[in-house]
């Protein structure tokens, strides 16, 4: 049995650990072998307020924490600074660190890490809008600010949120191989986990959210129609306004224009076919509106600096 030992602090973000402990937690029912052990941990056992409120208890306190670790996973979230600063947690990470076979941080828990000295030399990855604030002050560190999640030898960092359950489930499959973190994640009603080279910004949230309704329902009938037309014309008199007047608009609202939108959302969904299906390239390309594997080849290409086939080989290996 491998001890999961997530570390909390007061304002630890609640999915940062519920996302990584559902995923072992499930890994160990499904194997039925008992495959992982979670515990949570925080500088001192007791209750630990998380930022959204909800308080939790943590069951362990570091500084009487002598077991082998085969993963120390410090979460992240809005008191992330505060946390970092925090002598008495970052020497008792430091402490258990030599405990532990593999380390790892979801989100802004990086930030603690690389204040304890643990990503010196190495690379690593944050929340997006933390990437800067790392970098600037942590400068032995080699920051990723844009990818899913980064394994450095024994160090795994992951990007917000969501992304330490892709961290969780890519040290499942390294663990215990693809099919039980695919069985995982389909329990988990979730999208097989993504590469770790993957982007952490998907098309929608790459662009501004519009103002309007009107563009707003539009932008939702281009994700579910990638293969009708939609070209500058199309989509303007769907929107019932001239070329001209809607390309402006939507530039204005959504911070792109609407060709380069189209494109994004069309190799996002290019993304999850490769990802999730062994469809040939003719097909995917059909199925986003893409036309030929010529045309998929050169989006990809320009948005990914990849072809679409090293892609799927990537995540395949992931």
């Amino acid at each position: 049995m491998r001890v999961v030992l997530i570390v909390v602090f007061d304002g630890f973000q609640l999915t940062d650990l519920a996302g990584p402990a559902d995923v072992f937690h499930g890994a160990a029912l499904l194997s039925g072998s008992g495959a992982y052990r979670v515990e949570v941990a925080a500088v001192r056992a007791g209750p630990v307020r998380s930022s959204c409120g909800i308080e939790i208890t943590a069951t362990h306190g570091l500084d009487g924490w002598t077991e082998p670790v085969d993963t120390l996973l410090v979460a992240g979230g809005l008191g992330f600074w505060a946390a970092s600063h925090d002598e008495a947690l970052v020497a008792a990470v430091q402490r258990v660190a030599p405990l532990a076979e593999r380390i790892g941080s979801v989100c802004s828990g990086t930030f603690v890490l690389a204040r304890a000295g643990l990503l010196d030399g190495r690379r690593a990855t944050t929340h997006w809008a933390s990437g800067e604030l790392l970098a600037q002050h942590f400068p032995a560190v080699t920051t990723e600010p844009d990818l899913i999640y980064v394994r450095d030898g024994p160090i795994w960092t992951s990007a917000g949120v969501t992304a330490g359950i892709d961290l969780a489930l890519a040290i499942v499959t390294a663990d215990h191989g693809p099919d039980l973190a695919r069985e995982v994640a389909r329990w988990m009603v979730v999208y097989l986990h993504r590469p770790g080279g993957q982007s952490q910004f998907s098309a929608p949230i790459a662009a501004n959210p519009p103002r309007r309704n009107s563009l707003r329902t539009l932008q939702v009938w281009m994700e579910e129609n990638l293969a009708a037309d939609l070209s500058l014309a199309g989509l303007a008199a769907r929107a019932g306004m001239s070329t001209r007047h809607f390309s402006r608009v939507f530039a204005t609202e959504t911070g792109t224009t609407p060709a380069r939108y189209v494109e994004q959302v069309r190799v996002a969904a290019a993304r999850r076919l490769l990802e999730t299906t062994e469809q040939p390239m003719d097909r995917v390309a059909a199925a986003v509106g893409l036309g030929s594997p010529e045309t998929l080849y050169r989006v990809f290409h320009r948005q990914l600096g990849l072809p679409p086939g090293e892609y799927r080989a990537r995540f395949t290996r992931s």
